[in-house]
């Protein structure tokens, strides 16, 4: 039987390598190619019975694992299972993935990713979904109507160019009745504590303002929002979070925004509190409650923090749950 160990594997490639370079010896050198420096495009394509779904990443913004990230369970816990997940323990990767749905009257996207401001302060890493829109084949100018899920900044802040201007001209704003009144509410505003709840309020007032304003209509939970979309009440995040059904004939897609956040953290362990659900406790349950009904009925669920393209099935576990990724496929 032969042996396959990392020493063995390692002193064949040496030899592998060795054997080569004395093959081409007398061979004519070849100039180094330049490397691209940069990903391909982010976009992908799926059927949900007659709708067709692009995912545009918006990309990444990667930073220090902060020691109160997760708030309920001890620092290590959580380096321990991004180490799990083959991932760098000391450091978070916060993608932002939103999704265009072609109902086939209307293009509709569901959130916005960071902006134009944010590739800025970025420095590209984020806030990249106007560049893979045009290299799905999509302009700003399409999008009939956008719907927002719930108002923190990498969801909310790309309805606006940098310089304030709407960066979706043509489209209706659709926004969560709670979610919007909670925010625009001056006496909430009031008695928000300091710093980030605080930051949040200021800047919802900021975008939801001027030309926004004037286009935006809220909608219920349990209603359509447009034809072959249906908003969920999902709240604990924010107070007025909520996710959407994506359905055509008997299929259907769960595009949860943040339910969960990153699913190698949070699917897997529902218990975690991240620091930044405003009632952790309702978080939680809600997460339970929608994790549970996606694994009963085997549901797609499209993450808006899910590695790309973001969509996967769910199964239970012994400790919470644990994301499928959807097999990728070269045709629609």
């Amino acid at each position: 039987m032969t042996d396959f160990t990392r020493r063995s594997l390692l002193s064949g490639t040496a030899a592998s390598a060795m054997g080569a370079l004395a093959s081409f010896r007398l061979s004519p050198v070849w100039a180094a190619a330049p490397t691209a420096g940069k990903q391909a495009p982010g976009f992908y394509r799926y059927k949900i019975g007659d709708i067709e779904v692009t995912v545009v990443t918006d990309g990444v913004i990667r930073g220090k694992l902060l020691d109160n990230f997760v708030t309920n369970v001890p620092t290590e816990e959580v380096k321990a299972a991004l180490a799990a997940a083959h991932l760098d323990r000391n450091i978070f990767s916060n993608t932002f993935t939103p999704i265009i749905v072609n109902t086939g009257d209307k293009i509709v996207l569901i959130d916005t990713g960071v902006g134009e401001a944010g590739f800025k302060q970025t420095n590209g890493t984020a806030g990249q979904f106007m560049t893979n829109l045009a290299a799905a084949g999509m302009k700003a100018e399409d999008i009939d109507t956008v719907i927002i899920s719930h108002y923190h900044g990498d969801h909310v802040n790309g309805l606006l160019k940098a310089d304030n201007a709407l960066a979706f001209p043509n489209a209706e704003i659709l926004v969560p009745a709670v979610e919007h009144q909670y925010w625009m509410d001056d006496g909430e505003m009031s008695r928000a504590p300091k710093g980030r709840i605080e930051g949040l309020f200021q800047n919802n007032r900021r975008v939801f303002s001027g030309e926004v304003l004037k286009r935006l209509r809220a909608y219920e939970w349990n209603k359509e929002v447009v034809p072959g979309i249906t908003a969920i009440g999902t709240p604990g995040h924010t107070p007025g979070h909520s996710s959407h059904i994506v359905s055509s004939g008997t299929a259907m897609v769960y595009v949860q925004a943040d339910v969960t956040h990153v699913p190698y953290l949070f699917v897997r362990n529902p218990g975690w509190h991240a620091f930044y659900d405003q009632d952790p406790i309702m978080a939680e349950a809600t997460r339970r409650k929608v994790y549970d009904m996606l694994s009963t009925e085997n549901m797609i669920v499209q993450g808006f923090h899910n590695p790309f393209p973001a969509h996967a099935y769910v199964e239970r576990t012994a400790t919470g749950y644990r994301e499928v990724p959807v097999n990728w496929s070269a045709t629609l």
